[in-house]
């Protein structure tokens, strides 16, 4: 049976996600990838033990996380029943809709009868009564935001959920949805986007401005580029890596001459710092003001451990970060 470290507060530290009460971990579990049906249980297992033992209380899931989708829920469901459960009120679990999720004209987007339907599906999943934050995963381009919003109102007055947050909005459609959920009274506390040195696209759609002017919290996923802004890649492509095991996100034409230059010129610069190119990288997301928190993921406990590193990277200087742009624009 296990049980958690009593440890698990000292190795974290938490920021206060926009102006709400919600404390959130600097560095938070993903289980887009290596939790479904196609990866080992025991693995799944030790990764979330590994996260909660070092203080990452928040772990982010969506309806079709897997393969297939749906089993990533379903695997974290039965870790929580198993030997989670006891730390539920310890517990940050989010959970997402808004993608492709079953066949038909009500399986994705953001209609209501959507939105309400994936939550349920979610929960019974998990064996939840209730997730700590639910998400409209992306912007839907015919469904009346108005009603969007309305939906997400309804499960936090239904007690399905205790936050919302909005994921993959641009600056314009955030404000759009912050004014119409404060008129509902709902709880909108986060934002979830892509974001990392190579990735700059919520500087340039204004969401990353517009956290900060409404004052919300801000998680950032693909931090690491799918594993580029690390050493994975610099002495050629291993075997066991997801370019070989799954080419859907990260293929290897993208690691051209151009992007392996990059890379190294990042990683000369972590090695001046006396850090790793990953933990530079995640520590250079936690320095801007916006970021509540950096979304992780992991095939292997130590990898996790490795990231936490980065909440204890030195400040960066104005040359650095000049330099760093340059790298990532060039």
């Amino acid at each position: 049976m296990y049980t958690a470290s009593k440890e698990r507060y000292t190795a974290m530290e938490y920021n206060r996600c926009g102006n709400s009460g919600l404390l959130l971990p600097k560095v938070s579990l993903g289980l887009w990838h290596n939790f479904g049906d196609t990866s080992k249980f025991e693995n799944i297992r030790e990764l979330c033990f590994t996260a909660f033992d070092n203080g990452i209380t928040q772990f982010d899931l969506a309806n079709n996380y897997g393969p297939e989708p749906g089993s990533a829920e379903k695997n974290f469901g039965r870790i929580l029943k198993e030997d989670l459960g006891g730390y539920r009120d310890e517990l940050i679990i989010t959970t997402k809709a808004g993608y492709d999720m079953w066949d038909g004209p009500y399986g994705n987007w953001g209609s209501r009868k959507y939105l309400l339907a994936s939550l349920d599906q979610s929960l019974k999943r998990m064996g939840l009564e209730y997730v700590d934050i639910f998400y409209h995963h992306r912007m839907d381009p015919d469904t009346p935001l108005e009603e969007t919003m309305g939906a997400l109102a309804s499960v936090v007055q239904s007690g399905k959920a205790i936050y919302v947050g909005l994921s993959n909005y641009d600056g314009e459609t955030l404000k759009k949805a912050a004014v119409i959920l404060q008129e509902l009274r709902c709880p909108f506390v986060i934002n979830q986007n892509r974001y990392s040195i190579f990735d700059r696209t919520v500087e340039k759609n204004g969401l990353k401005q517009m956290t900060g002017e409404l004052q919300k919290g801000l998680i950032t996923f693909s931090p690491l580029e799918q594993g580029q802004l690390t050493d994975r890649y610099l002495h050629g492509i291993p075997e066991d890596s997801r370019i070989r095991t799954d080419g859907r996100f990260l293929k290897e034409s993208t690691l051209n001459e151009h992007r392996m230059g990059q890379i190294r010129r990042l990683n000369e610069l972590a090695g001046q710092r006396g850090e790793k190119l990953a933990e530079m990288a995640l520590g250079w997301l936690l320095q801007h003001k916006e970021v509540t928190s950096v979304l992780i993921g992991a095939s292997r406990p130590q990898q996790i451990l490795d990231n936490i590193k980065a909440i204890a990277c030195a400040p960066f200087t104005e040359e650095e970060c000049r330099f760093i742009d340059e790298i990532s624009q060039a």
